[in-house]
């Protein structure tokens, strides 16, 4: 099965490479990299060219899109069989992809997440599981995902076949990750999930994507606006 590897950038030329290396090794000649950087304001996109020149596709947006559309736009150019997404400043372990294939075929999943190892910015490790540190529960349905999103991007992959189900995003949603998991249980497909830490989840302080602590009143308001994608759910 062909592999599509999503990466959302911006301002990431300290990271980009370290990642890039991590995923590529594992990937076959007829998979593809599709970078979207949203305006980068650092030397990214040059840094990602002159490394891997065309064995990555690289797309920049024209004005800063934020996460969630940069990575809309990349899943909407993948052409792979399985649909990985990635983030610019994490590590991806060596068996990562041929431990998460390995689910699809054997499990029949149709949306597969793993663990992770919690790193600070020298990689020391701080947790050797995200969802102990984050207190996640993979298994708590849609409500209580509404209330807490226990899936997180960087450790997802899922069938093409979703991505008429996910896409567009609805302009309410709070994070694409939390989407896509919701549709998956909504249209009850199967998603499977490995507890071995498959990546290293680099906590800096500088992420574009993550945890940040938010004002009740806003995560209210999250929820809120999650609830009124969901009604308006009809694919």
């Amino acid at each position: 099965m062909k592999k599509s590897v999503c990466v959302a950038t911006y301002n990431g030329a300290e990271f980009i490479v370290r990642q890039l290396d991590s995923v590529l090794k594992q990937l076959n000649h007829d998979d593809e990299v599709l970078i979207f950087d949203d305006s980068s304001k650092d030397n990214t996109v040059e840094l990602i060219k002159e490394a891997y020149g065309s064995r990555v596709q690289v797309h920049v947006n024209e004005k800063n899109l934020g996460a969630i559309k940069s990575f809309e736009r990349a899943i909407s150019f993948a052409t792979g069989d399985i649909i990985f997404l990635c983030d610019q400043d994490d590590i991806w372990e060596d068996h990562k992809v041929a431990t998460i294939m390995k689910a699809f075929e054997d499990q029949k999943a149709d949306l597969v997440i793993h663990d992770a190892f919690v790193v600070d910015g020298n990689l020391a490790v701080m947790n050797p599981s995200w969802n102990d540190y984050n207190h996640n529960n993979i298994n708590q349905g849609i409500v209580g995902n509404i209330f807490k999103n226990a899936f997180t991007g960087a450790f997802m992959a899922f069938k093409k076949d979703l991505i008429p189900d996910i896409l567009p995003f609805p302009a309410e949603i709070e994070m694409h990750d939390q989407w896509i998991a919701l549709v998956c249980m909504l249209k009850k497909k199967k998603i499977v999930f490995i507890q071995e830490p498959l990546m290293k989840y680099v906590r800096h302080g500088g992420n574009v994507t993550g945890i940040k602590k938010r004002p009740l009143s806003a995560q209210l308001k999250g929820r809120l606006k999650t609830i009124k994608a969901i009604v308006g759910f009809k694919r």
